[in-house]
């Protein structure tokens, strides 16, 4: 039976109108995208990219397809949703709008080869390219808090383990490791999935010490490796190129090996003796200096630093460290951790 040209006509502005929705959604949401690679990253490559992607979807956008809008009688405009209404982070802004354009482009790849034979090829294409671009754009985000963080919490298990993450983030901490090697992985699921959502919602990075299948299951920003842990070749392949990856190191060969092998920042230690590592010896305030002569990524010094020896540690070399005592154990975390940044802060750069 032949459909009656009235309805295929009446079908077709319907594709008109789902296209012309789309293409407004995925340009939009690029438009938010790129606003913040311009003014929040000032990186010309990824301002560039939403630029082309932008003015490559604009090519489809023809005045046939805007002719079918019809606002008024669009079911779709007083549809809301609570998590719609509210961003907690720079982050969460990027990725609900990196999933507005893919879903704009999923529906322009199908729909579209009702309206051309080519459409359905390109936005494909463009679906995969987004998929690039956030992989990246959220790395880079990661890379840059991890170059600006002077301060990094390593957990010990405590009964105000989420009570006193929150102080020390409230204090200015934006990097934090969860280490437990004795809980069972439903506790430490648990804990990780909550540490995870306090880091995010304070804008600080946050790390699974060893288990990269943890790191993966809570969407953590990163793994923290020991010696004796998974090679970072092997972590990488797993966590991807977007994640960071740190390696514990207590000698120049070590530190020497984790850079080569691509670690992101590398802890230097144990500075001082302490119980976390019980039985291993001090690597010493030398190890420190050669580390600031010598490390080209990020690192920390790390290993019974608190208020009382910073400064030793800092006239040593060191702009960052990390702790873990000095601040779980502390009565005001939040008043600890903005005294250790405040020391931290107060090293000029060399002319």
């Amino acid at each position: 039976m032949v459909e009656p040209y009235s309805q295929t006509q009446q079908t077709q502005q319907v594709v008109y109108r789902i296209l012309d929705a789309n293409l407004d959604r995925a340009r939009e949401g690029l438009r938010i995208i790129e606003e913040w690679c311009r003014f929040g990253l000032n990186n010309s490559q990824f301002t560039n990219e939403c630029k082309r992607l932008r003015q490559e979807i604009a090519h489809w956008h023809t005045a046939e397809l805007r002719a079918a809008r019809d606002t008024p009688g669009d079911a779709g405009t007083e549809l809301s949703h609570p998590q719609e209404e509210q961003r907690t982070s720079i982050k969460a802004l990027l990725q609900a709008n990196f999933c507005r354009v893919q879903e704009a482009m999923r529906v322009l790849e199908e729909y579209g080869k009702l309206h051309h034979p080519q459409m359905g090829k390109t936005f494909k294409q463009m679906r995969y390219q987004m998929y690039t671009l956030e992989s990246n754009l959220l790395g880079h985000q990661r890379h840059q808090l991890l170059w600006r963080s002077h301060l990094y919490l390593v957990t010990s298990p405590s009964e105000n383990l989420l009570t006193t993450v929150e102080a020390a983030l409230k204090g200015g901490l934006t990097l934090l490791q969860y280490r437990d090697k004795t809980a069972d992985d439903t506790i430490r699921l648990e804990q990780a999935k909550k540490l995870r959502q306090l880091c995010h919602l304070y804008g600080a990075l946050f790390i699974i010490n060893d288990r990269v299948d943890l790191a993966l299951a809570v969407d953590a920003d990163g793994v923290h490796l020991g010696q004796q842990d998974m090679p970072i070749d092997l972590a990488r392949q797993l966590l991807g190129s977007q994640r960071i990856i740190g390696r514990s190191t207590t000698n120049l060969e070590e530190m020497q090996r984790a850079i080569a092998e691509g670690a992101d920042y590398i802890g230097v230690g144990p500075v001082y003796e302490t119980p976390t590592k019980a039985g291993k010896p001090a690597a010493g305030l030398e190890y420190v200096s050669y580390a600031a002569r010598n490390c080209s990524i990020p690192w920390f010094a790390i290993g019974g630093i608190d208020a009382n020896n910073i400064n030793d540690v800092i006239d040593a070399g060191a702009e960052r460290v990390a702790v873990v005592r000095s601040l779980m154990q502390a009565e005001q975390p939040t008043l600890v951790a903005q005294y250790l940044l405040s020391q931290l802060h107060r090293i000029q750069p060399e002319p």
